[in-house]
């Protein structure tokens, strides 16, 4: 953690006191935020942190007054730098937001005009301060250079759609510090982010933050993220603050039911499906508005007794600086699992045998002034019963592989595609049915998969029957084996995606997956929009599925903690060629290739085991003029000093059984320098 503590008697940035916000719905007013107090001293992170429908973006809104319509603050006080925020008029308002509060958003094509050019945008905080056109112009320049882009000039005149996913949030940053506020507020701003775009974002911000002497509000519900970058971290729950203190010491030793629950279902760095399920939190957040007695968590806590039905537990200090809502907080640590630790792991009896055989696959798209080769003679097969794990950054070719094994993308001549032996289709219409039932897939987001217009009991009916060519009893007897199997109650058949939360629609997608009895399930991002809690829940659904069905998974992901935990295989794409791949506690453990070693080292931990972070010069070449030799040469921090990766491509050479490697850099060598390295992060 990285914080300066503010002065005891200097004023602080935030104080919030007694905060209580409500939504008029139909006529009824509900609250959605109760006595909420904290503050964010001088220069200090403070990290929210809580499932979906806590309230987090609600209290970020009702900070800068931008409550939607039908909310309001219905009690308690807000102050910025000793300013009372609720009492301003409409042009102290204006003049808050624009020089004392910025806001950086989870989606940064959201915060930005498509119309406008980048420069432009910048320049317009910099007008509104009272600078000229051309000042502006040059200031919003050196503000790119300040946020690292390397070539702010070509930045200034490109469009939103003209930038990758980190470049664009960059610039939204660059926005957001343009006028040197003294409260910035982060909301989810790396979640859609890969691991090493996160991880420079992240360093960005904690940089800027002490150059700036700025206070940072960081909303998200990745604990680890907040765990490095906040010197104290509050838990919502149901609108009410549960639990606050140093971050360090409620991650370490947290005192609330809830905290200690969401902590349960993070992978922690290691762990594995064959150690046993993470612990799922039981239940749901109870509906917005809705009057509760007694604690808020009460309903979902396994501590919980009769006293905590009745009376709302108040703030109690459990630890210096720490505060925790529970009257049995001195038993949180001992919370009993909600979830069996035993778990059903696939049968290994066909282990060694490919249900997919991937050979020579390349893909080449045309575009305006040339070609782009998205793949380049990947190699690879999909094991029965294992998951293979597929990492890389955005632009690595991830997503092309798994279009062409579905078919929605054919690949270049020469490419062998094969299914248990038999050639299969390149283009999804003219494979049969027994294809199109074999090879499935579950989306990232379930609101672009499903449709809302169809019930539960329709998306998952419809490739019973078509793929399955189940009807009558036999098409009921499944529907309601895969209803079970993905832990839904048969209420859930008459609802539609719009009635479900976010973890409920996911299961119907992975039940739907599952209706023509697949071979293989793709797996593209299918948790990372999830909360914790959520994504634990699912994570565990995909390994008890594996175990009942036998499937193989084909699971892409930018977060390696969920790959580990999940993952059989590990297989690293990087520019469109197979970097290395094999058995996954090998890949983690290393010698590992050098891009694998920078993903692992941009990955953030609960656990405070400190990791040197390797840092990538630049950004991921351009596909339509990869680089000659290695293509990962321009940015590989272990280049060998003979000229031979600038020269020579590397084939894909075993380096233990099973584990391959592209790399012209000796094991003995990468293992000798990657243990230096680790011992030194350890302080060893």
């Amino acid at each position: 953690m990285t914080g300066q503590p503010a002065e005891p008697d200097a004023e602080p940035t935030l104080r919030v006191a007694g905060l209580e916000v409500t939504y008029r719905v139909r006529g009824q007013d509900r609250p959605v935020v109760r006595d909420l107090s904290f503050e964010i001293g001088r220069q200090e992170s403070f990290g929210l942190v809580g499932e979906s429908g806590s309230g987090k973006s609600t209290v970020a809104l009702a900070l800068t007054r931008y409550l939607p319509r039908n909310g309001r603050v219905s009690a308690g006080s807000i102050s910025v730098g000793g300013r009372d925020v609720l009492g301003l008029s409409g042009p102290e308002l204006r003049d808050l937001r624009a020089s004392t509060v910025s806001m950086v958003y989870q989606e940064p094509g959201r915060a930005l005009n498509p119309s406008l050019r980048a420069g432009r945008q910048i320049a317009e905080v910099f007008e509104v301060g009272g600078a000229d056109k051309r000042t502006a112009l040059d200031r919003a320049e050196d503000m790119l250079r300040k946020v690292q882009i390397a070539d702010p000039g070509q930045v200034m005149n490109r469009y939103p759609h003209q930038l990758s996913g980190g470049m664009a949030q960059r610039v939204v940053i660059a926005m957001a510090l343009a006028a040197e506020p003294a409260l910035l507020i982060l909301d989810e701003p790396t979640t859609a982010l890969d691991a090493t775009v996160e991880a420079e974002v992240l360093d960005l911000v904690s940089g800027l933050r002490r150059e700036m002497s700025t206070s940072v509000l960081f909303i998200s519900h990745n604990l680890a993220v907040i765990a490095r970058m906040c010197d104290r971290v509050g838990v919502l729950y149901a609108g009410e603050l549960v639990e606050d203190g140093p971050a360090g010491q409620v991650f370490g030793a947290p005192r609330h039911p809830y905290t200690v629950g969401l902590l349960r279902c993070i992978p922690r760095r290691g762990q594995r499906k064959d150690h046993g399920r993470l612990d799922a939190i039981p239940g749901f957040l109870p509906p917005p508005g809705r009057a509760v007695t007694g604690c808020v968590f009460a309903e979902r806590c396994a501590l919980a007794v009769g006293e905590c039905h009745q009376a709302a537990p108040p703030a109690y200090d459990v630890a210096p600086d720490q505060r925790a809502r529970c009257f049995r907080h001195a038993e949180a640590g001992d919370l009993p699992r909600d979830t069996p630790p035993e778990m059903a792991l696939p049968d290994t009896a066909g282990a060694g045998e490919p249900i997919v055989t991937i050979r020579s696959l390349s893909k080449t798209f045309t575009v305006p002034g040339g070609q782009v080769r998205a793949l380049a003679g990947i190699d690879l097969t999909v094991l029965r019963g294992e998951t293979l794990g597929l990492v890389g950054e955005s632009g690595s070719g991830k997503t092309t592989l798994a279009r062409i094994l579905l078919g929605l993308s054919e690949p270049d001549r020469g490419s062998v595609l094969e299914l248990n032996g038999s050639a299969l289709a390149p283009d999804v219409r003219r494979r049969g049915r027994d294809q199109l039932a074999a090879l499935r897939i579950v989306f990232q987001n379930p609101d672009s998969a499903l449709n809302r217009r169809h019930t539960v009991r329709r998306l998952i009916s419809r490739p019973l029957a078509r793929l399955a060519g189940l009807s009558g009893a036999r098409l009921t007897e499944r529907l309601m084996d895969l209803i079970r199997a993905v832990r839904m109650e048969e209420r859930h058949l008459t609802m539609r995606p719009a009635q479900l939360s976010g973890g409920l629609k996911q299961r119907v997608a992975i039940a739907r997956a599952f209706g023509g009895q697949p071979q293989i399930v793709v797996c593209d991002e299918p948790t990372s929009a999830l909360d914790v809690s959520v994504q634990a829940a699912i994570l565990n659904l995909l390994a008890d599925l594996q175990g009942k069905e036998q499937v193989s998974y084909l699971f892409i992901s930018h977060d390696l903690g969920v790959v580990r935990y999940l993952s059989d295989r590990i297989a690293v794409l990087y520019l469109g060629r197979l970097m290395e791949v094999g058995p996954a506690e090998d890949v983690f453990r290393g010698p590992h290739h050098p891009y694998t070693e920078a993903l692992l080292s941009a990955v953030p931990s609960l656990d405070g085991q400190r990791t040197d972070r390797i840092r990538l010069a630049g950004e991921i070449p351009s596909a339509a003029s990869p680089p000659a030799g290695c293509v990962f040469h321009t940015r590989c921090p272990r280049k060998l000093p003979t000229g031979v990766c600038e020269e020579t491509e590397p084939p894909l050479g075993e380096v233990a059984p099973g584990h391959l490697m592209s790399c012209h850099i000796p094991v003995q060598t990468l293992r000798r320098l990657q243990r230096s390295a680790a011992e030194v992060a350890s302080g060893g």
